[in-house]
């Protein structure tokens, strides 16, 4: 705290008169802020992406998804004619026109603007352990977020041009991870967006279509949702003994 202290006197350009009990309280309202802001973020995530929405879209039974996530899995199910909801699993017959929602577009980028505003100087060096800012020259500040098209991971000030931009419109963006190579194909430096169930591993498209054409395959998001199903299902008859 000590040397938080000395660096928010610095970056502030010096305030003589912000005693260290104040400077506490500071602290604690900012990490109150943003611990706001993390609850506020998780009502609107993708169920797909599991980020923020993009170009959000609600479908008939009134689930939100973002533009891409939703077209694509839909994509998938062309050749059946019938389109489903990733998360209730109610089907639709034909597919369902998407119109962006610009009332929930507007909510996202208030809330956007809130998380940037509630991360303080203070806090965005990186320490031990944070993931770096790629962007950044000199003392590098922490990530807060990483892109899977341009591999590379952004602090607050640099992660704007993402969200802001229609050029970054189809970048899709994850939690700050240092882990970034693992989730592109090393063979055809693809997303790695199917589970292949036969060699338990994680393979992008074309992987699919030709070494592991014929394999039981699902695609991530599907594959983490029946963990998600099957760890609930492990756990609250356990909760529910209390």
């Amino acid at each position: 705290m000590a040397e938080m202290y000395r660096d928010y006197h610095s970056i502030e350009g010096g305030r003589p008169n912000l005693s260290a009990e104040k400077f506490t309280e500071l602290m604690i309202n900012r990490k109150m802020a943003e611990a706001r802001v993390s609850e506020d973020q998780d009502q609107f995530r993708c169920p797909v992406c599991l980020d923020l929405l993009k170009d959000p879209v609600a479908i008939p039974c009134g689930h939100s998804f973002c533009m891409v996530c939703i077209n694509k899995c839909w994509d998938k199910d062309h050749q059946r004619g019938v389109y489903s909801c990733p998360q209730c699993r109610e089907t639709f017959t034909p597919r369902p026109v998407l119109c962006r929602n610009y009332m929930l577009a507007e909510v996202l980028e208030t809330l956007k603007k809130t998380e940037l505003r509630a991360a303080s100087p203070v806090h965005c060096y990186a320490g031990p352990g944070d993931v770096e800012c790629d962007s950044c020259t000199g003392r590098k500040h922490k990530a807060i977020k990483s892109c899977l098209v341009c591999l590379a991971s952004f602090c607050e000030t640099h992660i704007r041009p993402h969200y802001q931009s229609p050029a970054f419109k189809k970048h899709a963006l994850v939690k700050a991870s240092t882990r970034l190579q693992e989730k592109i194909c090393s063979q055809h430096d693809k997303l790695n967006e199917i589970f292949c169930h036969t060699d338990q591993s994680f393979i992008c498209n074309l992987c699919m279509m030709y070494e592991h054409k014929g394999h039981n395959t699902v695609s991530v998001a599907a594959e983490r949702n029946k963990k998600q199903v099957r760890t609930r299902n492990l756990v609250e008859p356990v909760y529910g003994r209390y």
